[in-house]
């Protein structure tokens, strides 16, 4: 399959402990084609797709993160084999693969924990319990929802967890450090306050989905939570809204991610709220100074829950909305195409191609 692309989706088919959907796993398309391919050699019956990631460096190899552990595949899906966690069966919601160090690969899961391999996925360790307080209590146990790396600072990691915030690693995940004091400093004032299943209106603030850094910006990480787009220049210390507000009528930050190819352009995902009628997809130029939408012409029935560029064509982007619809652009956002999940999908959560 050398040179070909392909987008992969990951369905969940549930809200909590809530079925909505009956097929859920993860399905390929090659690009240009039509149809979707079911992916269920190896992965374990009735599995929850939360994290798909292609490899860097190997198009072939795809990592996937499950609520019964962590799988890789090295032939784009055809097979995957379970990797040997400590925790077998983690329920792993994020994969991260090093951007200097294509051998060392992270893992963060429900309840809070992170794991790293140093030898491409073969064998795993346990990091440092980060001991972050409970400050929100959720229907559901807190989740690491994304990790990165400062590629400036390569032993810099940092993570966002639903709901508690975001946490930050000086050496490589030995030990980790708090980040979310200033994010609750922002409710202070009433706009950023939001409460809906806690017993707190910090809530909204620590409701953290994706975050980013760049290699154009040092010390900087990037933050989509419910209240918008948020930044540190100071490796975490302290947070600044980026007034995301100014650029889009939709808000709610679902995903952030910066092109591999180009450390100034960063995409974003956003909705009106997590489960809504509503999604698209935004574009800056200049690492979050400015946005502008970039999915013209895309009608999202749900909220938009991922986007990712792809890795070496600048002019392919994938978004992916919650009922199961995959956007797509060849021409660098001029035209876009729609196709649909098979029937029966339902909370799709994850995009990756390659």
């Amino acid at each position: 399959m050398a040179g070909t692309t392909h987008v992969y989706a990951g369905v969940a088919a549930t809200v909590g402990t809530t079925h909505s959907g009956m097929l859920g796993g993860i399905f390929r398309q090659e690009v240009g084609s039509k149809g979707w391919t079911h992916l269920n050699n190896g992965l374990p019956d009735g599995a929850e797709m939360h994290a798909i990631t292609v490899h860097p460096t190997d198009s072939d190899t795809l990592l996937v993160g499950s609520t019964k552990g962590l799988y890789r595949s090295t032939n784009r899906g055809d097979r995957f084999e379970r990797l040997p966690l400590p925790d077998a069966e983690a329920d792993i919601w994020s994969v991260l693969v090093h951007p200097k160090d294509p051998r060392r690969i992270y893992a963060g899961a429900t309840p809070i924990a992170v794991y790293r391999s140093d030898d491409g996925g073969d064998h795993w360790k346990k990091l440092a319990d980060p001991g972050l307080p409970n400050r929100v209590i959720m229907a559901f146990a807190c989740r690491v929802m994304r990790l990165d790396v400062d590629p400036n600072s390569p032993d810099d990691v940092y993570a966002t967890m639903e709901a508690n915030g975001a946490m930050r690693s000086r050496n490589a995940g030995e030990s980790w450090e708090d980040c979310t004091a200033d994010l609750i400093r922002f409710c202070e004032e009433p706009k950023y306050r939001s409460r809906i299943g806690s017993q707190t209106e910090i809530e909204g603030m620590l409701d953290g989905h994706a975050l980013a850094c760049s290699a154009a910006a040092p010390g900087t990480v990037f933050l989509a939570n419910r209240m918008g787009l948020f930044r540190s220049g100071d490796k975490g210390q302290h947070w600044e809204d980026m007034e995301i507000g100014k650029f889009s009528p939709l808000t709610y930050g679902r995903d952030i991610r910066t092109s591999p190819l180009d450390p100034k352009i960063m995409y974003a995902a956003l909705s009106p709220a997590a489960r809504s009628t509503d999604g698209s997809v935004y574009r800056s130029n200049d690492v979050g100074r400015t946005w502008t939408r970039f999915d013209h012409g895309v009608k999202a029935e749900a909220t938009m829950m991922g986007v990712i560029p792809h890795p070496t064509d600048p002019n392919q982007v994938y978004a992916i909305s919650r009922c199961g619809q995959v956007f797509g652009t060849q021409d660098g956002g001029k035209s876009w195409s729609e196709s649909r999940l098979p029937e029966g999908t339902r909370d799709s959560y994850c995009i990756a191609c390659g």
